[in-house]
């Protein structure tokens, strides 16, 4: 075959996966339309998964099974009024690609609701009951904007009529200065925490005409990334990181260096025409269940204070908030220096003597490299069991949707689509694949006595990272380096107590040790809301993160039990992809579309 007959057949194929996705789609609006139970679950396999983002229940919603799936979404219909489904021009065509272990079609569509657009994917695999039409395993719908308040972006623009040109008047920097001043008006939304997911939050606000100030508690955006230690550099690939409306410059590396990164959230901020305050901290705030807003106190680093009373408050403070230190036997004794790994910069300071690192997550293990680094005898302390993940390949099996091509846009909406139970699947077989990829690696750590797992029930580091936020490594190179013993390894239950001079073990020798670095992780985000808001809040949201009995993260992009309280953290993709739902809540209960949660509602 040549060439062109191979291009042919090519583009055959593709038309008839085009045309197999669109008779289904075709079927599908139809039997939507009908209200039909029976009709809507044709078209699906026994089992089957529908997740809905907003579009159709206002929640992040899974159903699993045929009749399950094709009753809901029977009666959610009568409120969505979904139509108009189609596949879009513009967008990733209908392809055949393998998901979860299944061969199948993959089509993006998009629709319209009561409330506005939507988008969402199928898939596609033969049926097994001998039809000769395919059915669907899985569809999403995911709400992408609201009729008549679309995000102020490409053919929506703002104009810049308000400042251009405006001889006499204020210019767009007079403007700026005016706006981030909140002189006259009180912000709608407060933002807690100026690194990825406050900025992103922030700038999907303001581009659907939400007022909203940001708050950063250090002197410059960005600096929650600068003041890290000396060699941090992002653990995935540049291109599924990129924020909101603005993507990293081509020439930016694959793994972005901190200080890189704190410079781009600076720009950022700026570029995006976000509000925000530095050198500011919210120390403390109440709900005014009357007025419907909160009182929010704010200090600045002069030690003035300004209370404000937005309706919303979005802490944006990351999976963490304090650092956790731990009671540990004899540390009164030791005469070394003890820091949390949140105060280390660098071990420049300390070549030629000897460190100890509690902990053996990633921060631990970048720690100890950069230690030896700089020539100083580094031993890291084993508590329990940790997952190894080498930064490539095996880290990057979790960007390969990224890596096929598709536009962001449409990546971000695949990842979206699974349910609970197919994302614990899917990392299964990537946990899988990891431990055949990390073979020697593992095994020469195991021989030196390193305590290893791949998670509770086998699903690797990304479901540990949901569901306790630590627990892992991703691995830099430390780990080569301690099976050659060149890094040090000590389990902690060796330890009988900490003296003066290092690490006194049970068998009487003592490990010394200059430095004590203490690599244990922080509170979790519920102690941030006990301090700045009360044990009766910390009471009435339940958990902030890890997941909840519906396999989401708890109180994480959605509303919680609090009205007007909101949380947005995780990596720079996490925040990416929900802060726009975050965004279209808020903007809908601005709108009185959306009212506080009640628990009927889910």
């Amino acid at each position: 075959m040549n060439d062109f007959d191979r291009s042919l057949q090519q583009l055959q194929m593709a038309e008839q996966v085009r045309r197999s996705a669109a008779r289904w789609l075709g079927a599908f609006e139809t039997a939507l339309t009908s209200r039909d139970v029976a009709k809507i679950g044709a078209l699906f396999h026994d089992d089957c998964h529908w997740r809905d983002v907003l579009a159709f229940t206002w929640h992040f919603t899974a159903a699993e099974g045929r009749e399950n799936v094709a009753a809901r979404l029977a009666a959610q219909q009568e409120h969505a009024a979904a139509h108009g489904f189609h596949l879009p021009p513009g967008r990733k065509p209908p392809r055949k690609v393998r998901r979860v272990g299944v061969e199948c079609i993959e089509a993006i569509f998009e629709f319209a609701t009561v409330e506005g657009r939507g988008a969402g994917i199928f898939r596609l695999s033969p049926a097994t009951d001998g039809g000769d039409d395919p059915k669907a395993w899985l569809i999403s719908t995911t709400l992408e904007s609201l009729r008549g308040h679309e995000e102020k972006i490409g053919a929506n623009r703002p104009s810049g009529a308000a400042y251009s040109r405006n001889f006499g008047g204020d210019n767009w920097d007079d403007v700026r200065r005016k706006a981030r001043a909140f002189d006259d008006r009180e912000p709608a939304v407060l933002v807690v925490g100026g690194a990825q997911a406050g900025l992103s939050i922030a700038a999907r606000l303001n581009q659907l005409g939400v007022d909203t100030l940001l708050v950063e508690k250090w002197p410059r955006i960005g600096d929650s990334w600068r003041t890290r230690y000396h060699s941090l550099a992002l653990h995935n690939s540049v291109h599924l990181n990129h924020l909101p409306y603005m993507d990293f410059p081509p020439t930016f590396p694959t793994y972005i260096p901190k200080d890189m990164l704190g410079n781009w959230f600076e720009f950022y901020a700026d570029a995006m025409e976000i509000n925000y305050w530095t050198d500011t901290e919210f120390v403390g705030g109440s709900w005014d269940d009357e007025a419907k807003c909160w009182t929010a106190r704010l200090r600045r680093s002069d030690g003035t204070e300004r209370t404000m009373r937005p309706r919303h408050l979005v802490l944006a403070n990351g999976v963490s908030s304090y650092p956790f230190i731990p009671d540990l036997p004899g540390i009164d004794d030791f005469k070394g220096e003890v820091i949390h790994s949140e105060g280390f910069a660098s071990g420049s300071a300390w070549t030629g003597k000897n460190a100890l690192i509690l902990g053996t997550g990633s921060s631990a293990n970048d720690i100890a490299l950069d230690l030896h680094s700089h020539g100083v005898n580094t031993t890291l302390i084993q508590r329990g069991s940790t997952t190894v993940v080498s930064i490539d390949p095996s880290a990057r099996l979790n960007e390969a949707v990224w890596d096929e091509g598709p536009p962001l846009e449409d990546c971000d909406l695949i990842v979206s689509s699974a349910t609970p139970s197919l994302i614990v699947k899917t990392y299964k077989l990537v946990a899988k694949r990891m431990l055949e990829l990390d073979k020697e690696m593992i095994d020469g750590l195991q021989k030196i006595g390193f305590k290893h797992d791949m998670g509770d029930d086998e699903a690797g580091h990304q479901l540990k990272y949901f569901r306790r936020g630590g627990g892992y490594n991703l691995d830099a190179g430390s780990s080569a380096l301690m099976i050659k013993g060149e890094i040090g390894l000590l389990q902690y239950d060796r330890i009988e107590r900490f003296t003066d001079e290092g690490a006194r073990l049970k068998d009487g020798s003592t490990v010394p040790a200059d430095i004590l670095v203490l690599a244990t992780g922080y509170f979790p985000q519920m102690e941030l809301v006990r301090r700045a808001l009360g044990e009766e809040m910390v009471e009435r949201i339940g958990p902030v993160w890890g997941l909840g009995d519906d396999g989401e993260l708890g109180n994480m992009y959605k509303r919680t039990p609090q009205q007007g309280l909101w949380f947005i953290a995780g990596g720079l993709s996490q925040c990416r992809i929900n802060s726009k739902y975050l965004a279209l809540q808020i903007k809908a209960m601005e709108l009185g579309k959306l009212g506080p949660l009640k628990p009927s509602s889910y």
